[in-house]
């Protein structure tokens, strides 16, 4: 009976590892694409478009305390775009990389809704896949959404290795797999 517990204890031990790595990649994965699809849409914007902050109450000298902001790293704009962004996990499909046997979450259908000119080799593509993705973006908008705000309210470089490795600690440091190279 010893030996049964052991074996038990262990195979245990390697479904949860096995378990935690495929939510790490799966949470990796959907913040990744997340913060894809939210520098796209704000890269749309018209930089020229501003949207007017501040108070409107009439200070006691008559004048107002508004500015006008660039419109497309508002904080309107951008909790406009979170409540809507995970939406578009239905537009990625699971690939299993050959030498690490790790999942990454690649676009399956283009920005214009067209598929005939991407490479879907390997790629699987299921709504098991996109919900499971979905449910992993929302739940990363819940959660880090005052972090996603402050990181997207002003232009910054490698967004993603910054707010999924290093801010939320979702992407491990090995993973610095760009959607891009893929």
């Amino acid at each position: 009976m010893k030996g049964w517990g052991w074996l038990a204890l262990l195979l245990g031990a390697l479904l949860g590892t096995t378990w935690a790595r495929r939510s790490q990649d799966l949470h990796c994965g959907a913040c990744r694409a997340l913060v894809d699809e939210l520098e796209w849409e704000i890269a749309q914007v018209d930089p020229k478009k501003t949207i007017q902050m501040g108070s409107f109450r009439i200070n006691p000298d008559g004048s107002q305390s508004v500015v006008e902001v660039p419109y497309a790293r508002s904080e309107a704009h951008l909790t406009e775009l979170l409540e809507e962004i995970c939406d578009r996990m239905k537009e990625y499909g699971e690939q299993i990389d050959p030498s690490t046997h790790r999942k990454n979450y690649v676009r399956v259908i283009g920005r214009t809704g067209d598929s005939n000119k991407l490479d879907l080799q390997g790629i699987r593509i299921d709504s098991d896949i996109s919900g499971t993705l979905k449910f992993a973006c929302e739940s990363i908008v819940e959660e880090y959404e005052d972090e996603l705000i402050e990181f997207f309210s002003r232009e910054s470089d490698n967004v993603k290795d910054k707010l999924c490795s290093k801010r939320t600690d979702l992407c491990d440091h090995a993973l610095h797999i760009s959607h891009d190279e893929l």
